[in-house]
């Protein structure tokens, strides 16, 4: 039954490898640092507050949804509230299920007061610790590694990779660029990337969210992208027929899937932002994975989506038929696609996410 599969995914391990710092801030949380900063916000009470997100997030486009974040970075420019924040979402992410994150967020963004760069990670990465300390005493086990983020619209996206680079083995996995994506492609700085590969740094890029093909075509092949943030207009270089049960792919779609890279798909905020789709059912994720692309399955925003791990689950299985077997298979491939190493991705999925999954008995939609 469906239901029954509904009850026990709060009770499934998961794996985000897409979810913003900055974009998964409890309301309350908002609310508290706003009024020690003097910063105003568009509400006043926590739930209302909440709602704004929500409602400000779903306008259809990519650039007000951005503007949501104005409000976040505002109470987020001091080392304890960086740090603050980053423990409450691992706490949040741990209650969800989530056994294995992976945070981004743009250092640059988090400067008004005085920081350096370097200050902006140490504090992210005290937050983070505690956070798991915390969930360990709750008996909750979760592993949470930094993704720093270049802005695509700033010229800061080498100091950044020199950041990755510094903290590597301090609790930064990877790289990303993120914001407006139209107009600022991965060739607007095209030696960073070179950077990062000498550097051995791991890359996800956003692309395919805001601009199409041109835009993932750059982020594989100049930006050298191991994943795909979002990736989901890779469905404008295939052409279905016979009512979508035919697929013939383009070029760029057959060296995307031939290579296995990974799309960091957020069906909720793809909606929202009019990326893909006009419903969950009918959002290109379902098509996308039954053509055997690398599909994850992330949150992107949680506060702006008023979303979670367990909640994009859920509609897959309520709106697209998705079954337990569809849900581990997004599962075990966001674990084999994290920015760790060999042996640990595979003691992820053998040690966590497959027991996990072989433990919930009758769990079948």
């Amino acid at each position: 039954m469906t239901q029954a599969l509904v009850d026990i995914i709060p009770s499934l391990p998961k794996v985000v490898l897409h979810d913003h710092l900055d974009g998964g801030l409890r309301p309350q949380t908002v609310l508290e640092l706003a009024d020690e900063v003097g910063h105003e916000l568009p509400a006043q009470d926590a739930e209302e507050l909440g709602t704004w997100f929500r409602e400000a997030a779903d306008s259809g486009s990519l650039v007000r949804y951005l503007e949501t974040f104005d409000h976040t970075i505002a109470v987020m420019q001091t080392p304890e509230a960086l740090a603050r924040v980053a423990r409450e979402a691992v706490l949040d992410l741990a209650a969800d299920g989530v056994v294995y994150a992976e945070q981004r967020w743009a250092p640059e963004q988090h400067l008004r007061r005085g920081l350096t760069l370097p200050d902006t990670v140490e504090a992210v990465q005290a937050g983070i610790d505690e956070g798991i300390r915390e969930a360990a005493a709750r008996g909750q086990i979760i592993r949470v590694g930094q993704i720093v983020t270049g802005m695509r619209h700033t010229d800061r996206w080498q100091e950044v990779a020199e950041l990755a680079v510094a903290y590597r083995d301090a609790g930064v996995v990877g790289f990303d660029i993120a914001g407006p994506e139209d107009g600022f492609p991965p060739s607007r700085h095209a030696d960073v990337w070179q950077f990062l590969a000498d550097n051995n740094v791991p890359v996800t890029i956003h692309a395919g969210e805001a601009a199409g093909v041109d835009s993932i075509a750059q982020a594989v092949h100049l930006g050298k992208a191991d994943r795909i943030g979002h990736g989901v207009r890779i469905v404008e270089d295939i052409t279905f027929s016979e009512g979508e049960r035919r697929a013939e792919l383009g070029l760029l779609a057959h060296w995307v899937r031939d290579h296995q890279i990974p799309l960091e798909v957020c069906p909720v905020s793809n909606l929202q932002t009019a990326a893909a789709g006009s419903t969950i059912a009918d959002h290109p994720i379902t098509r996308l994975k039954e053509l055997d692309f690398a599909v994850t399955l992330n949150t992107d925003n949680r506060l702006m989506s008023r979303t979670s791990m367990s909640h994009e689950m859920r509609l897959l299985v309520t709106e697209a038929g998705w079954t337990i077997d569809d849900l581990a298979d997004v599962t075990i491939t966001a674990a084999w696609s994290a920015f760790i190493h060999h042996d640990e991705r595979r003691a992820l999925v053998d040690d966590v996410i497959l027991p996990g999954y072989q433990k919930i008995e009758g769990a079948q939609p």
